[in-house]
Parts: structure tokens; C-alpha cells; sequence
């Protein structure tokens, strides 16, 4: 390793993977590695989402720390990083090998960077590298695997990449979901365009529910996300949803308008439950959000072929359910020896079903089937 006034020089590896692929291997003393590369934690810059890493766990830490400074550590691991364009390789002479090439890896080197300045950013290994720092020893080197790219999204992407198959708390990847475009795991696609949807309903202005889902960035909302995007999937599988998807994709803007007209009318009905945690009201619990949302597709089904309903619509069928539920207070009827006290309702699919099935009895009773 070599220093000067303004950059870091390491002996290193590119590595071609594919035809514009390129990864860049070395080694570097970890208690180097915070002078040049942040960490970029997840926080909201506007509506979009800026940052991927999630916050430091002490206890996981100590215990790395910890064997750091024992008496014969090994940690194989390599750290990832991202970095920006201002680092770049340098090819060094010589016969070079079918995947790779040796040369060095540059680094520029400033003093006094606030974090935003710097040119790498942490992908994998935040808590090996907080470890290496607090430890009492001279020097640790670590292996580093690199890219270079400007692009944050590519650094998302690799995140989630990495990310996924460890215990990372869902809500965190699905809340990166929106801003990425990389093929992922089936699973994780399936979920793209309901965060997508759960993003517009957590952030825009016209949404009912702006600021009322809880997510990593939105950790004081009061509706789990999960629950949320549990929602939206089956509406999208075989609900009102469904109806706005195309091959050619969907038309997101009608699918937003209609959970905007009918959650907003869910607000005005049910105004007295509207916005409470879970505890308070089982409306904006996982039970209510999604018993409802079946709701949304008997209603939505009940206008089928006509305009998309408005929230006074919406409202006018939601109407008569307004005496019959017990979301704050009360005891559910749900027939001969079923009553349950109204915080007794838990987020089981049992429960779920029992309580979506006595609401579309209700709503047919009541709103009747005329079209």
C-alpha cells in the first residue's frame, strides 16, 4: 500500500465478469476503509429513497470487535464496496489472465470529508468494518471486493443482491424495491410494483393514507407495510387491481386513483377509527386492512364496466357497514356463539376470513346486488 498527499495506491485485481462487468479485488486495513467509503443509511431525500444501509447492531459488533483483537482472527469475508468514478485502476505490464488483469487500485484521499464526499459507500460488511475501527489494534487488514459505477440504483441493486439471503428486515428491501430495475429473485419481483404502489400511497399528497404506513423510512406510521402490500397483492392477483393490468403493463395512475377514492372513503366512513395504532383501532390493523381490501374488490366488482368510482361512491356503498363494525369498542356478531371482542381480532388468516366473509354478508344485505 502506498500513500500520497491525495490518494490511496492498492496492488489489485480486475475481474471481467460478462462483457461490461468489471470487479476490482484487494486488500486493505479496515481501520483505513472509513476515511474513504460511507455508510449510507437508508433515509428519504424528497420522495425518493437515498441510502441502503441499515443501521449499526452494537451487540453483533462487540462480538466482532471482540475476536479482532483475540489472539489468531480470520475473517474471510470480503467487504463490498461501491465506488464513485473518481476511482479508477491502472493496468500494470505484463501477461495478464483470461478473467483478469493486475494492476492498482486508486483512491482519492482528502481530509476532512463529510460522508456525502467521500467515493465509496459500504455494500456489505458495515458491521465487520464498525468492528475493525473500535478495536484495540494497530491494523486489520480485510479483503474488499469493488465496482465502479455513478449510478445509485446499480448500488441498490447489489445491496438487495447481497442483502437478500441474509436476515435483513423485509420491510427495508421492499422499500428499495421501486427504485430498481435489475432482474431479481421471482419473489422479490412479485413484490415490485405493490411497493410501488405502497410508496405513492405513503408519500403522495393526494392519498389518503400519506404518511400512515410504517416503513423503514416511516417508522411512526401506524399501518405495517406488510400488511399493506398483502393487500395489494391479492387485488392484483384477482381483484379490482387486476382489471387495470395489461400485457403491455399497468395503468398505474387509474390503479392509484381507485385505492386513493376508496381508501379516502374509508377514511370519511370509518372517520372515528381512521389513523389510530393498531391497538386502538383494529381498522389500521392487519385484520382490517386486509378484510377490507377485500371489500374494495366486491365494491369494485359491483361497478365493473363503468367509470372508475369516485370517493362519494365509495362512500355511499360503504355507508350502511358503518353500523355493523366494531373496529374501536364493542363486541363482533358473527353469528350464533362467534362474538369476539373487537381487540380480540388478530392477523391470522382464520381471522382474516371470518371477518371478510361477515362484512361481504353485511354489505350484500344491506347494499343488496343491483348493479
Amino acid at each position: 500500500m502506498s500513500r500520497t498527499k491525495n490518494e490511496l495506491r492498492l496492488p489489485a485485481l480486475e475481474v471481467q465478469q460478462g462483457p461490461r462487468r468489471r470487479l476490482y479485488v484487494f486488500a486493505v486495513d479496515g481501520k483505513v476503509v472509513p476515511k474513504f467509503a460511507a455508510v449510507s443509511r437508508i433515509r428519504r431525500a424528497g420522495h425518493d429513497v437515498a441510502g441502503y444501509q441499515r443501521p449499526e447492531v452494537l451487540a453483533h459488533i462487540d462480538e466482532i470487535r471482540s475476536y479482532v483483537e483475540s489472539d489468531n482472527p480470520m475473517i474471510p469475508n470480503a467487504v463490498v464496496l461501491a465506488f464513485d468514478k473518481r476511482v479508477r485502476f491502472e493496468s500494470a505490464l505484463g501477461p495478464t489472465g483470461t478473467y483478469t488483469r493486475p494492476g492498482e487500485i486508486i483512491i482519492p484521499m482528502e481530509n476532512g470529508w463529510e460522508e456525502e464526499d467521500k467515493p465509496g459507500f459500504i455494500v456489505d460488511g458495515q458491521q465487520r468494518l464498525a468492528a475493525v475501527r473500535e478495536a484495540e489494534v494497530e491494523a486489520f487488514p480485510l479483503c474488499v471486493t469493488a465496482f465502479i459505477t455513478d449510478d445509485l440504483k446499480q448500488q441498490t441493486e447489489q445491496f438487495i443482491l447481497v442483502n437478500s439471503t441474509k436476515p435483513l428486515p423485509k420491510g427495508l428491501i421492499y422499500e428499495l424495491l421501486p427504485n430498481t430495475v435489475a432482474r431479481l429473485s421471482s419473489a422479490l419481483n412479485k413484490r415490485r410494483f405493490p411497493a410501488e404502489l405502497l410508496t405513492l400511497l405513503n408519500r403522495d399528497e393526494n392519498s389518503p393514507m400519506k404518511g400512515l404506513i410504517q416503513t423503514p423510512t416511516n417508522p411512526q406510521g401506524v399501518i405495517k407495510d406488510n400488511s399493506i402490500l398483502r393487500m395489494l397483492e391479492a387485488s392484483l392477483s384477482e381483484g379490482v387491481l387486476y382489471r387495470h393490468k395489461t400485457k403491455e403493463g399497468a395503468d398505474v395512475e387509474a390503479m392509484f386513483s381507485l385505492l386513493c377514492a376508496y381508501w379516502g372513503a374509508v377514511r370519511i366512513v370509518f372517520e372515528d377509527a381512521w389513523g389510530k395504532p393498531p391497538k386502538k383501532s383494529r381498522l389500521m390493523h392487519g385484520a382490517g386492512i386486509l378484510s377490507m381490501g377485500h371489500v374494495m374488490d366486491w365494491v369494485g366488482d359491483r361497478h365493473r364496466g363503468k367509470r372508475l368510482p369516485t370517493v362519494d361512491i365509495f362512500a355511499r356503498d360503504l355507508g350502511p357497514l358503518r353500523d355493523v363494525c366494531r373496529w374501536t369498542d364493542g363486541v363482533w356478531d358473527f353469528g350464533p356463539g362467534q362474538q369476539r371482542k373487537w381487540n380480540e381480532l388478530q392477523n391470522t388468516s382464520k381471522d382474516i376470513q371470518l371477518l371478510a366473509n361477515h362484512l361481504l354478508v353485511q354489505y350484500k344485505t344491506r347494499v343488496g346486488s343491483a348493479a
